[in-house]
């Protein structure tokens, strides 16, 4: 009796596979060098061309183009972090070869605020991983928010009151007190303890936005 083997091999793909599977690189690389050849085309008819910021924008058009691929393939939160490293990378290389850091440095808080906010569609599932996770995002909600007033005061577009940033301060503490109530209702052997160590931060920096508000600086 003789014992018979199926043949296995490895199926190789055809050229029409190889190039539908490089189609979304190549045309996201070539999203990014347009946008750089737009970016410097700007720059160059403004007369405020730095080319040497080119060694900032290329690499990290490219970078922030592969993320957003590998994201859009399934690629998860390190395909996301890849994508907004570059975005923030570049963009800091925009404002650099505009020569406009001293007017648009708060976008260097909105971009990587916006990015850790963003990150709340990967939540853990343990609910105190979960919980902190939440916090960070609204965390990071409000310094985008702190930010854009930033911006705001750079351009002069509206006029704010003395001491007008420790509203956020409240803001940070309201979040961190909550999210620590919210664990109180998980069945937990912990929550209450998780709790109380997430309220007392955020009361005491309640206390001081207030104080910094009514002008107690001592």
């Amino acid at each position: 009796m003789t014992a018979t083997y199926s043949q296995t091999s490895t199926p190789t793909p055809t050229p029409g596979q190889a190039t539908g599977r490089a189609a979304p690189w190549l045309a996201g690389g070539g999203i990014a060098l347009l946008a750089c050849a737009l970016v410097s085309g700007l720059a160059q008819a403004a007369h405020d061309f730095r080319w040497w910021s080119l060694f900032v924008v290329i690499p990290t058009s490219l970078i922030a183009a592969a993320g957003t691929v590998a994201l859009r393939r399934g690629g998860g939160i390190l395909a996301y972090a890849v994508a907004n490293l570059g975005l923030i990378a570049f963009a800091v290389g925009v404002m650099l070869m505009f020569g406009d850091v001293p007017r648009f440095w708060p976008l260097l808080i909105v971009l990587p605020a916006a990015a850790i906010a963003g990150s709340y569609w990967w939540r853990p599932q343990d609910p105190l991983g979960r919980s902190f996770h939440r916090t960070l995002a609204m965390l990071a909600t409000v310094a985008v928010v702190l930010g854009l007033a930033f911006q705001a005061l750079r351009f002069d577009l509206f006029d704010f009151e003395p001491r007008w940033w420790a509203w956020y301060m409240v803001a940070a503490g309201l979040v961190v007190v909550g999210n620590g109530a919210e664990l109180v209702r998980h069945r937990m052997v912990y929550r209450v303890s998780a709790a109380a160590l997430a309220a007392g931060p955020g009361i005491i920096t309640i206390l001081l936005g207030i104080r910094f508000l009514r002008g107690w600086w001592f």
